[in-house]
């Protein structure tokens, strides 16, 4: 994805590792109890459920506060959340789309309204930018996996549908149907993969300066900061350049 390490990378420079790792750690185990609400509570039979636990694990989120979200799933008092998708456009025309998880739609709403608002941006209706995306399955691989070739056969024989490989890594997509079973066969053949997860992938992407990346990071960090949002994604593409004065 346009800029899809390169996001990750201004993150850690920023050093806002410890609030953003904490933010993350709550998401993904909100996440896991969503899943095992909804299905069985024993990964192996739930899809979703395995998928969470995966990326969780990706993240160094402790194995007792996974089992912790898993229990709690199980309670009479799990909260229940629905899954909300908000899209629209924030500053110089990107499209934004963010997925929320919440127990409140109201709060969600007029929060994630606001956010755009007061950082350049404007909340559209369902679909106003989806359709700039695919929904796909991504699995993303440390450089160490393999050179190119062997990471392409891999894919291939999982059956992905596409590998985009650099110097930081390979990152490998797939319908989003397919993603547990190709992120499985993956596995056997590559080992553990850095992150498994369902992403929209843009379709078509807009170029930002300096000044419109500064700003559209000011308005994903904000949106990104509301513990009711799980994942924020756009399709900004910008030069090497343009990303190392950030």
């Amino acid at each position: 994805m346009a800029g899809h390490s390169k996001w990750a990378n201004i993150q850690h420079r920023k050093g806002r590792q410890d609030a953003v790792r904490s933010k993350l750690f709550s998401k993904l185990a909100k996440e896991i109890t969503v899943a095992a609400k909804m299905g069985d509570p024993d990964p192996e039979k739930n899809p979703r459920l395995r998928l969470a636990v995966k990326e969780a694990k990706s993240q160094s989120v402790p194995k007792d506060v996974i089992e912790r979200a898993i229990k709690k799933s199980q309670g009479g008092d799990a909260e229940n959340y629905d899954e909300i998708r908000y899209e629209g456009y924030g500053p110089s025309g990107v499209a934004v789309i963010v997925e929320t998880m919440t127990d409140n739609k109201n709060r969600t709403a007029s929060t994630v309204r606001s956010t755009f608002s007061k950082n350049g941006g404007n909340l559209g209706e369902t679909g106003s930018v989806g359709f700039m995306f695919d929904r796909k399955g991504e699995v993303v691989y440390p450089a160490s996996a393999g050179d190119a070739d062997t990471v392409m056969m891999a894919a291939i024989e999982a059956g992905a549908e596409d590998v985009e490989s650099s110097e930081e890594g390979h990152v490998i997509y797939c319908e989003d149907v397919d993603l547990n079973e190709v992120s499985t066969a993956l596995e056997a053949e590559l080992g553990e993969s850095e992150s498994t997860k369902l992403v929209w992938k843009p379709t078509t992407t807009t170029e930002l300066d300096l000044e419109g990346m500064q700003k559209l990071m000011k308005l994903v960090e904000a949106l990104e900061d509301d513990d009711d949002v799980q994942r924020v994604t756009t399709n900004f593409e910008a030069s090497d350049e343009v990303m190392a004065q950030l």
